[in-house]
């Protein structure tokens, strides 16, 4: 759940176990390190999590290959699957999700909330490079789990730069 105080992020896919885990750790370890380089007093500013907007696997880890894609980049993650829940919407500043499914699924589930204050948007806007939807890598190969990893580190970057 986020605070407060500094500021929130929460990364959103469907089952939680490929795209959104993996834009989390790339962000978490982004923001860690600009918190070491500008030796902030706070070691990290940012909230962050990540979710699915289904229930399909909650409790389990990341899939296998989305770990060794991010143990490759020297990232480690210990998230276990968890569904977005109402609470996430009012606490939240920004809600970041990877295709025009979650999204639908997110502003859906905002609009039964009364306090929502997340902004919800798609990871891709980010995106130097254009490529709005980070597609869901599960049916596809180590490749396709590289290219969900290099979209979350430029898209993090930018969105990290924007907000920092």
């Amino acid at each position: 759940m986020a605070s407060n105080s500094g500021k929130s992020v929460l990364f959103v896919c469907l089952g939680n176990i490929c795209r959104s885990p993996i834009a989390e750790a790339v962000f978490r370890k982004m923001a860690t390190d600009e918190a070491v380089s500008n030796h902030s007093c706070f070691v990290l500013q940012w909230v962050i999590d990540s979710g699915a907007v289904s229930d399909w696997n909650v409790g389990c880890s990341p899939d296998a290959r989305a770990l060794a894609c991010l143990r490759k980049h020297g990232i480690e993650t210990s998230h276990k699957a968890r569904q977005v829940t109402k609470e996430d919407f009012a606490t939240f500043d920004h809600i970041l999700c990877m295709d025009e499914s979650n999204l639908r699924d997110l502003n859906r589930k905002a609009n039964q909330v009364k306090n929502c204050k997340a902004k919800i948007e798609l990871l891709g806007t980010y995106d130097p490079e254009k490529q709005l939807i980070i597609k869901d890598p599960y049916y596809g190969s180590d490749e396709d789990f590289e290219t969900v990893y290099e979209q979350c580190v430029r898209c993090c970057k930018a969105f990290l730069d924007n907000y920092s």
